[in-house]
């Protein structure tokens, strides 16, 4: 074929034109988006994901000891990103399989560095730092990038509810049981920019991906 002929090249161009015209026409209406998305941010206690905002919520400061008795602190994951969910070790439904999925991505995290799990006692008066070892033992879990954190509860309840809106009760009142399956991902910034089911798999592969994006937005 010789694509030089007039005719033949005043076809294409229409074509091409139309084609062009048709893909604006999309992308400004909104159904065709070729910009790469970003994160949402979670600001309220109903955990709605919210773009193209100035967030207005940050996840508190907090110190607490984890599994070898080293100290664990908001300074210290600055320059980090993290993931956060609430346990405790005698719990004997929601909470194991919430360490195993976490488990089942544990090795991508490694790799990806930078990517801290922080899962807190919802019964500090009974996981101490010896029982926070056992389980990390018993479940094989890497402490270099996984900390058991116990303390006070007041703190870990507070923390829990006004933070990261963990369950209904958002006033960090201990004398109702903290008990929640979500997951939580948090930026250098303390913002939540994702919130999952930790007992599902389909959410943990979200997680990874999700994980690898707010690495690129960094």
């Amino acid at each position: 074929m010789v694509l030089n002929h007039p005719r033949i090249v005043c076809r294409l161009s229409g074509k091409l034109g139309l084609f062009a015209w048709f893909f604006l026409a999309l992308n400004g209406c909104g159904l065709l988006d070729v910009t790469e998305k970003k994160l949402p941010f979670f600001i309220t206690k109903d955990l709605s994901p919210q773009w193209n905002i100035q967030p207005t919520h940050q996840v508190a400061s907090f110190s607490f000891v984890d599994q070898s008795g080293n100290t664990i602190c908001s300074d210290s994951l600055r320059k980090g990103i993290y993931l956060v969910n609430f346990f405790f070790t005698s719990c004997p439904g929601i909470c194991p399989k919430m360490t195993n999925r976490l488990l089942s991505i544990q090795d991508s995290l490694l790799r990806l560095k930078g990517v801290t799990l922080l899962s807190f006692s919802v019964m500090p008066m009974v996981d101490s730092v010896p029982v926070l070892k056992q389980y990390e033992k018993k479940y094989g879990i890497h402490p270099e990038i996984w900390h058991l954190l116990t303390g006070d509860k007041a703190a870990i309840y507070r923390l829990g509810r006004s933070s990261f809106f963990a369950d209904d009760n958002t006033q960090g009142d201990t004398s109702t049981f903290l008990h929640s399956d979500k997951l939580f991902l948090v930026d250098r910034e303390r913002h939540i920019r994702g919130v999952y089911n930790a007992t599902r798999e389909e959410d943990m592969q979200r997680v990874l991906a999700d994980v690898n994006q707010l690495k690129k937005e960094d």
